[in-house]
Order: C-alpha cells, then sequence, then structure tokens
C-alpha cells in the first residue's frame, strides 16, 4: 500500500518519540535509526484504515523490531574483543527524548545505559516506557503481548537491578567547561595527585575503541588506578596521534547530560570522554573512541555551536 502525505505526516510526528525510545533500547544512535527506518517501511504497507491509534501501532512495531536487534547485538558483543559502551549523544539531539525529570534524564545517561545491558530484553522495554515515557503498565502490557501484571513484575525487576546508591550532579554547559577543564588540566599535568582528588574512591574507567583503537579488556577502578591510566592516556605521543590520523583538537561539552571531552581531527570526532559526576566527585569515565559509534556525533557537531577549544596543540 502507498503511503499518502497524512500517513507520512503522521510518522514524522512520532519519528522523535520512536528515536528516543529506540536510543534508550539499543544504546546505539546509529542502530536506532535504522529501526525507526524499518518501523518506516512497516507503516508504509499497514493498512491504516485499520489502525485506530497510529501512535500506540508505530510503538509495537518499533519495540519488537528493537527486541529482535537486542538479541543479535547480544550475541556480538559476547564474541567481541574489549568492552562495550553505548553510543555518545550531545545535548540537543532529540534522540535524547524527553528531560523534564531527574528519571528520564538518568535513563539517558552513559552509565544507566550501560547498567541497562544487566536487564532482559523484555525488562528493558517495560524500564524505559514506564520510566522515561510515562507509559501504563496497561499500556506497555499491550505492546509486549504480556498480562499487565507481568509487565509489574518486569518493572520491580528491572528497577532492582538498576538501584543506584547515589545520583549524578546535573549539570549546564558553563559547569560542564569548568569540570572539564579542571580534568583536562590535571590529566595533562601527569600529577596523578591532582587527579585523585577529583575522582571518588570508586570511580571506574572503561572505554570501547571498536578494534580501531588499543582496547582493554576490562575497566580501570580505584582512585589511584584510574590516575594513572588517565595521565598515561593524556600524555602526548606521536604513536596514538597516528592511530587517530594525527593531533586533536580537544572541545568541552554535554553529551547524555554529563560533562564531555570531544576529540576532534580534520572535521571528525575521534573520540568522546564523558564523566560521571556525583557529591563524591567523579565516579564514572567513559571513552568511546570506536568510529562506527561517533558517525552521529561528527554529523551534529557540525550543524552545531560548540565554543572555542581547551586545547589545540596536545
Amino acid at each position: 500500500m502507498l503511503v499518502g502525505p497524512r500517513e507520512v505526516e503522521v510518522f514524522e510526528a512520532a519519528r522523535g518519540r520512536l528515536e528516543a525510545i529506540a536510543y534508550r533500547l539499543l544504546g546505539s544512535a546509529s542502530d536506532a535509526e535504522d529501526a525507526v527506518q524499518d518501523t518506516f517501511l512497516r507503516w508504509q504497507s499497514a493498512d491504516h484504515g485499520s489502525v485506530e491509534t497510529p501512535e500506540a501501532w508505530l510503538t509495537k512495531v518499533l519495540t519488537n523490531l528493537c527486541l529482535n536487534r537486542l538479541t543479535s547485538a547480544r550475541a556480538r558483543r559476547e564474541t567481541s574483543v574489549g568492552q562495550w559502551l553505548p553510543e555518545p549523544v550531545f545535548a540537543g539531539d532529540r534522540m535524547l527524548g524527553p528531560s523534564d525529570t531527574v528519571e528520564q534524564r538518568e535513563s539517558v545517561s552513559i552509565a544507566m545505559l550501560t547498567l541497562m545491558e544487566r536487564l532482559s530484553a523484555k525488562e528493558r522495554v517495560v524500564y524505559v516506557l514506564r520510566e522515561a515515557f510515562g507509559y501504563s503498565h496497561a499500556e506497555i502490557a499491550e505492546v509486549l503481548d504480556v498480562t499487565e501484571s507481568n509487565c509489574q513484575q518486569l518493572y520491580r525487576r528491572a528497577k532492582g537491578h538498576l538501584a543506584a546508591d547515589r545520583r549524578r550532579v546535573e549539570v549546564d554547559a558553563a559547569a560542564a567547561r569548568k569540570i572539564v577543564e579542571e580534568f583536562l588540566a590535571a590529566a595533562l599535568s601527569g600529577r596523578t595527585d591532582t587527579l585523585v582528588r577529583m575522582l571518588a574512591d570508586d570511580v571506574i574507567s572503561d572505554g570501547e575503541s571498536g578494534g580501531a583503537l588499543f582496547a582493554l579488556p576490562r575497566p580501570v577502578t580505584g582512585e589511584l588506578r584510574v590516575a594513572r591510566f588517565v595521565s598515561g592516556l593524556f600524555k602526548p605521543s606521536a604513536e596514538k596521534w597516528s592511530l587517530i590520523g594525527g593531533k586533536p583538537v580537544l572541545f568541552a561539552t554535554v553529551a547524555n547530560g554529563a560533562p564531555a571531552l570531544v576529540l576532534m581531527n580534520e572535521g571528525r570526532v575521534v573520540g568522546v570522554v564523558s564523566f560521571d559526576v556525583t557529591a563524591d566527585g567523579i565516579v564514572g569515565v567513559h571513552t568511546q573512541a570506536n568510529p562506527a559509534k561517533l558517525e552521529r556525533a561528527t554529523r551534529r557537531w557540525a550543524e552545531s555551536e560548540h565554543g572555542e577549544p581547551l586545547v589545540t596543540g596536545w
């Protein structure tokens, strides 16, 4: 069935919400874009006359597509080398979705997206639709073809798996820049004691390279070990520059609601380091250097204002 202008308008009105749901479910902006496009293809061939509520229909189709992708993605990750991290998304990107409540903002943080990997696929769907988009258990049960009581049980299990002792400190662009500036100055100084003062006792540093760069098999933990690792990571060397195609220019920004350091080289984002900050200090240092997960970031960076660089001659 050919899709008419009205049906295209209905879908485009829902696209932003669909992208935001898919991103939270998959942790990948590129995979989310693909899932939304596949949903549009299903919408093109649907019997629109029999669709009573397009929003519910589109959400259900998208969710099922994401459930299939989650299953295959986890199988690939089990055989991949190194760590897996979500794809960073810069402030202002509609893929971040609603941000009116603490829960909505927290649901798209790098830390939470990583934690959600612990959940079963259905637990993740229930948690995302309930916490970030305010769907009722009855509506989610309809999406998943389960009973409402089963949906409530999945939600309780998800909440239990994701229980956190500490909330992140929420920051605006100015505060984020200050945090990144201080961290970068400490990292470039080579003084681990300066870095240690910024880190929480149980800080974790993790990263993904997609095989393009050297990747650690597991996260580095503890303030002193992370400080030493970061100092080594930010020590200038021709070898590092050759891996990313030259000397990068370093910027501060906000990604997934958190302070972030962006490494740019010849118009490409070659790395994003984001920081989870609590009242105790920095508890997470997440480095994404997988080229496949920086394509949207590169596009968005070219379309936005991002201020003066912090460092141009690292």
